[in-house]
């Protein structure tokens, strides 16, 4: 198959998600008023509550078996990869560009977390449409292409709340904390200031007296500690980890949609009462398949609402822009093929191309946009991510494409 049809064959699906994101950006104009603020709240918890945890569990269900799950063992530990060298490269990002604090965050999490299942969700079964898809029978490759675009997103979900999360929240609560402590300072001299003003210069430049008798302080008469035991060690980190921990954002609908349909899917007794023709429950089955399918396109039309922020936020550094859409579209993707190809040599992922297409994409997508619901959580960075979403978005058209090309010619 020539390098022009499988780049017809990408382009489809990525100008499905931009018009179905165009009519999202249209409805929330101040003109029209569709997908207001409001709106858009209320139509994103129906999506987030009802639609994609319907939409995760019932296509897990109906494709996940045992079997597939020993096949599959290789995705969680890509999607951990794309995770830890994204945010690998953000560090690294952040050290050259040296962006305001508070993105700090933002930018970890932008290079890190990729949007792993709506537009999986949306790509990978509209190529399977296409004539000249790669990827053999029409059906076939659906049923199969929604069973990984599902699993990525249920995995994708877990990772995004129980990493992306925390470092956003540990880098939003520093910044709170210097915050503080600059402001209990500055409170502290004033106080001083305005009952002796002649000790400002001395509590603003301790003499070296004050700072021995500090040091004195530190130093304590009391014995030093027992040597405390590993085991002891191990529950103390697991006590402060699992208190740090926002259990219920890991926990997340879809991913209890996920596991949901994870253990119908694997138990075939559960199986057989709900997935079939003849199951006796199916009733249940397809009523969760009907409001799934209300999910992708819910969701990519509040992702277009959404970047309308973008056009109206503040002004944010160029080079951090830049620097976010070089990550995700170019090193990225180099480095899941370098990831993806180890793994192919060494045996550790099967020979279905399809299969090997999906590993290979969850390296190319552009950020999650659940990380703009971190950002609005902490209240940091909500007006720049709304910016950083506009343009990796605008530009996911080309780079997702290009990729989706090039990875369908290595995979075929």
């Amino acid at each position: 198959m020539g390098f022009l049809n499988l780049f017809l064959v990408a382009t489809f699906p990525v100008i499905k998600v931009l018009l179905i994101t165009a009519l999202g950006l249209f409805l929330a104009l101040d003109g029209i008023s569709i997908l207001g603020n409001d709106a858009r709240k209320i139509v994103n918890q129906l999506g987030f509550y009802v639609f994609n945890p319907s939409l995760v569990g019932s296509n897990l269900a109906k494709t996940i078996t045992f079997e597939s799950v020993v096949k599959l063992w290789f995705m969680p530990v890509n999607i951990l990869a794309t995770f830890i060298l994204g945010s690998a490269l953000g560090w690294i990002l952040i050290k050259i560009t040296r962006p305001p604090k508070h993105m700090e965050g933002l930018i970890l999490g932008c290079c890190s977390a990729g949007n792993l299942g709506n537009l999986p969700m949306i790509i990978i079964p509209a190529i399977c449409k296409e004539k000249d898809s790669p990827f053999g029978e029409p059906d076939l490759c659906h049923q199969y292409g929604m069973s990984y675009a599902v699993l990525s997103m249920a995995i994708g979900a877990v990772f995004l709340w129980a990493y992306v999360y925390n470092i956003m929240r540990i880098c939003s609560s520093r910044i709170q904390k210097e915050d503080t402590t600059n402001n209990d300072l500055l409170k502290v001299s004033m106080e001083i200031s305005e009952s002796d003003p002649n000790n400002l210069s001395e509590t603003l430049n301790p003499t070296e007296d004050t700072m021995d008798d500090a040091y004195t302080i530190l130093l304590s008469d009391e014995e030093p500690e027992k040597k405390v035991s590993f085991p002891s060690k191990i529950m103390h980190h697991l006590r402060v980890i699992s208190s740090n921990l926002n259990l219920k954002s890991i926990f997340a609908p879809s991913t209890i949609g996920a596991i949901v349909g994870f253990f119908i899917g694997v138990i075939p007794q559960i199986r057989n009462l709900t997935i079939g023709s003849n199951a006796p429950l199916r009733v249940v089955e397809d009523s969760a398949s009907m409001l799934g399918d209300a999910a992708i396109p819910t969701v990519t039309l509040i992702m277009g609402a959404n970047l309308l922020q973008g056009l109206k936020g503040s002004s944010t550094p160029v080079w951090t822009i830049v620097g976010i859409i070089v990550v995700r579209y170019i090193f990225l993707p180099v480095l899941g093929v370098a990831v993806v190809k180890t793994a192919i040599h060494l045996s550790l992922v099967h020979s279905d191309a399809l299969y090997q297409f999906v590993l290979l994409l969850q390296y190319a997508l552009p950020p999650a946009m659940n990380i703009g619901t971190i950002a609005q959580l902490f209240g940091s960075g909500e007006s720049e991510c709304s910016v950083i979403m506009l343009w990796t978005y605008g530009l996911a058209s080309i780079a997702v494409t290009l990729w989706s090309t090039y990875f369908m010619f290595i995979v075929s």
